[in-house]
């Protein structure tokens, strides 16, 4: 199993959750339903920024690629892994494998460059507010976000040919994880991969390092600015534009930290995919509530387009 007689390897076997196969079941109806949630939330976010007059500004412009970014992240992940799961074939071709592997890292990749881009805009509308309308104008906006397409796509492409090359051992190739990750799938090569791992490290490093100093330092100068307002609610409207991004911004940069920026790809297995849930189903998930509870524009125009899609129903009835 694994490999055809001229010796190619053909599929791997993911082993899931290693400390967990009693529960598997419950997990997999766990994970449907945060899937389904997923996607509900973010193509929400999507149809209330695409549809609503007011929303046509930058900032929620790249909230609804946000959301575009997330619902392809867990599309990457999630149906195969449940259909493994419920099926009982906890297999994946070779092929799907390394085309889980790009799409998984490069959508990541793109979304930390999106992230360092949405802090930017807040930076430029809290500090310079009377020149924002010209610096985020819309062709702007749009050549912006598909720099941020273009550098996941792309920089991603050299390493995943490169580990779609490598020579596997084995018969039945074990990948200790529940997808194609970096380093369970690096372990299962039979050469020496210290090289590639360090190349791996160097480039999520710059992505995601060079990616948040930018976010940080833009924060660095909304806070500063944010400070020298000298009323109390002024200074509270001024921050409740950052809050909901900030949390998102936490949350996915301390798991993707965890998770890529070491020199080695070794560790806890139970641990990096304990991590790597967060990344895959938590942070999806959070976006949409994160976004809409908190952000009191969103929130009325969701309930409008509710409205409007009630009465459209009950004409037609």
């Amino acid at each position: 199993m694994g490999k055809n007689q001229s010796g190619a390897v053909t599929e791997f076997i993911l082993a899931g959750f290693p400390t967990l196969h009693s529960m598997q079941t419950e997990l997999c109806s766990i994970f449907l339903l945060v899937y389904l949630l997923t996607l509900m939330g973010n193509m929400v976010i999507i149809s209330v920024v695409g549809v609503d007059p007011r929303l046509q500004t930058p900032m929620y412009f790249f909230l609804g690629n946000l959301s575009c970014l997330e619902i392809l992240i867990t599309s990457v992940i999630i149906p195969k892994m449940l259909t493994n799961f419920f099926s009982g074939q906890h297999t994946i071709s070779f092929t799907a494998c390394i085309t889980q592997f790009y799409f998984y890292f490069c959508l990541g990749a793109s979304e930390f460059l999106l992230l360092a881009i949405m802090s930017v805009d807040r930076y430029l509308a809290v500090c310079h507010p009377l020149r924002y309308p010209i610096l985020m104008r819309g062709a702007i906006c749009l050549r912006l976000t598909l720099v941020c397409w273009a550098g996941g796509l792309l920089p991603v492409l050299g390493p995943t040919v490169v580990v779609a090359l490598l020579p596997f051992c084995g018969q039945d190739l074990v990948i200790q994880h529940f997808f194609c990750d970096s380093g369970p799938l690096l372990r299962l090569a039979c050469t020496n991969t210290k090289q590639l791992e360090e190349a791996d490290f160097a480039l999520a490093s710059v992505v995601i390092i060079v990616s948040l100093l930018l976010t940080a330092t833009s924060y660095g100068h909304i806070v500063l600015a944010v400070l020298r307002i000298p009323s109390a609610s002024g200074r509270q409207k001024a921050f409740s534009t950052c809050t909901s991004h900030l949390m998102v911004v936490t949350l996915f940069y301390g798991s993707a930290i965890f998770l890529y920026v070491r020199p080695s790809q070794s560790g806890s297995v139970s641990t990096n995919w304990a991590v790597t849930i967060v990344t895959t189903f938590v942070t999806p998930l959070m976006n949409p509530v994160i976004y809409t509870l908190r952000n009191e524009r969103v929130k009325v125009a969701l309930r409008d387009m509710l409205k409007k899609g009630l009465t459209a129903c009950s004409g037609h009835l």
